[in-house]
């Protein structure tokens, strides 16, 4: 949801303070609009934090970021009356990004999770600085942040600095419209006042891992969705090819191969298939032993993804609790340097992440091709069409969930092994997670249109099931999932026609959640 609007003074509230934010948090600013403001436990803790950088300021020695260059520039000492230009020209200069702008939602959680951060007193900020970035976001003032410029060390230094940017009142951002506009105008519609930066803020506002977790945090969520869709239709899939529903039983998952996700998936595809007067027929006119592999390992290949998804969670869990700067303010008055911005733990996940996708739109693909063959398909027509020879049915579909699969294994190649040194040498060694967050993003959505082609396809197939033999009953939730499918435009069986819109339609229902919800008003909550 990429909503273009300034946050109604209804809208739901989310308050940062000195505890952790959830990744619920993250989302509600990102994708729902919220509203969000610190509290004074945290406005308490900045205003200390800030009272112990004033007093380095004040001292002679140089301090890395309160009174010295960056980088590899960490070698001058600059003097008091340069050092607001100091932060200044940080931030111009480090704004370098290339290429589209990123997607809103994107750059909404990139300056909370860096808001959260400041908030939690740690980076020596005046409140005032987060409090301004709690008005931008508020506002619906969205700085536009280009797609390349980061490595993922130092934090996302040129994304980060395109959005401190605006914070000074300069930059480019849209506003409540989506319409880019000049920043000071931007500012000055909302009653936003620039911030003049002082000593460290600038460094604050642009070292941090933000943008790779806010990409972490949403792909997780969309994840979880794509999981419990794909146990969905690999169970229509199973039940369209008159497979059987036993290798699904509970005593063969979690008792002798206790991987928790493949015990969950195995859950699922039963529920969906509870009822069904179609499974179990394997050994009827052409009989066989065993299912093949894409259906019978559904629950195996599917549970791995979830066991991963499971440990991004977990790792995105300890980052969400994270207070990435350098250097760091710590509770006892030190400021100390430190390696925290370095983004491995966060890159390793999103790379991860990628890898599993790709396994499950590969597994859902060649479900699809077994629905369409002839010869594998147990009586189901030629690419399920009406007139074979005269009509083309699915071919083609399979075609374009084919280069999905394809483009997202391409997209699984791990971004994190790699590393160009920066900054003449003094960083490197750096984790490229920005860049894995990239194209996850792109292979979650790639994933989302793969899964919609095999929902096409078993609907398909289980509609021509029910037209040979009205007699053979299909599982109530499978039903529930094809009126779901008809009602969103996606077309049943019959003569060829323009299938492009059927595909987005399927697509369209399947990113929306509104096909997990039909089949679970017959289920209940699936996992």
């Amino acid at each position: 949801m990429d909503m273009h609007s300034a946050v109604a003074p209804d809208a739901p509230l989310v308050q940062v303070g000195k505890a952790d934010v959830s990744a619920e948090d993250v989302l509600a600013v990102a994708r729902g609009n919220a509203r969000v403001e610190i509290g004074p436990d945290a406005l308490a803790e900045m205003a200390a934090a800030r009272a112990r950088i004033d007093a380095l300021a004040a001292e002679p020695r140089p301090v890395y970021g309160v009174s010295t260059g960056f980088g590899a520039l960490a070698v001058r000492h600059i003097s008091p009356e340069l050092r607001a230009q100091l932060q200044r020209s940080l931030v111009r200069s480090h704004a370098a990004g290339m290429g589209p702008a990123v997607e809103r939602e994107v750059v909404r959680a990139l300056m909370f999770l860096r808001m959260k951060t400041l908030a939690s007193g740690r980076t020596g900020v005046r409140p005032l600085v987060a409090q301004t970035m709690a008005a931008l976001l508020n506002a619906g003032i969205t700085p536009v942040v280009r797609e390349f410029g980061s490595l993922g060390c130092s934090g996302d230094l040129a994304p980060l600095s395109h959005c401190a940017l605006v914070l000074m009142g300069e930059g480019t951002a849209t506003g409540p419209d989506g319409v880019e506009k000049p920043v000071a105008e931007l500012l000055a519609a909302a009653g936003i006042e620039p911030v003049e930066l002082l000593e460290k803020e600038g460094l604050a506002l642009i070292n941090g891992t933000d943008g790779m977790l806010g990409m972490l945090v949403m792909a997780i969520a969309d994840l979880q969705r794509l999981f419990t869709t794909a146990d969905i239709t690999a169970a229509m899939t199973l039940e369209a090819l008159l497979g059987t529903d036993k290798v699904l039983a509970p005593e063969l998952h979690a008792p002798i191969r206790p991987h928790p996700g493949q015990a969950l998936s195995a859950a699922n595809m039963l529920a969906v298939l509870k009822d069904s007067g179609l499974t179990g027929h394997h050994q009827d006119d052409a009989p066989r032993v065993q299912d093949a592999y894409s259906i019978r390992c559904a629950p195996q290949v599917a549970g791995a993804g979830r066991d991963t998804l499971a440990h991004a969670q977990l790792v995105a869990s300890r980052e969400l609790a994270a207070s990435v700067d350098n250097p760091v303010v710590l509770p006892d008055g030190r400021v100390e340097s430190n390696g925290n911005f370095h983004g491995a733990p966060v890159a390793y996940v999103l790379d991860f992440l990628a890898i599993a996708a790709a396994d499950l739109g590969s597994i859902s693909e060649r479900r699809t091709d077994r629905l369409l063959d002839k010869a594998r398909s147990h009586g189901l027509p030629a690419f399920l069409a009406d007139d074979p020879g005269v009509d083309s049915g699915l071919m083609i579909a399979q075609y374009t969930q084919a280069a999905l699969v394809s483009e997202n294994k391409r997209l699984a190649v791990p971004a994190s092994v790699d590393s160009i040194p920066s900054s003449a040498m003094q960083e490197d060694h750096v984790s490229m997670g920005w860049s894995a967050a990239r194209k996850l993003r792109q292979a979650v959505d790639n994933l989302g249109r793969i899964l919609a082609v095999e929902l096409t396809a078993s609907a398909r197939a289980l509609e021509i099931r029910q037209q040979a033999d009205s007699a053979g009953r299909i599982a109530p939730a499978t039903a529930a999932a094809m009126a779901a499918a008809r009602e969103a435009g996606v077309g049943g069986a019959g003569r060829d026609r323009f299938l492009s819109p059927d595909l987005e339609a399927a697509a369209a229902l399947v990113a929306s959640g509104d096909l997990v919800r039909a089949v679970e008003r017959v289920t209940g909550p699936l996992a």
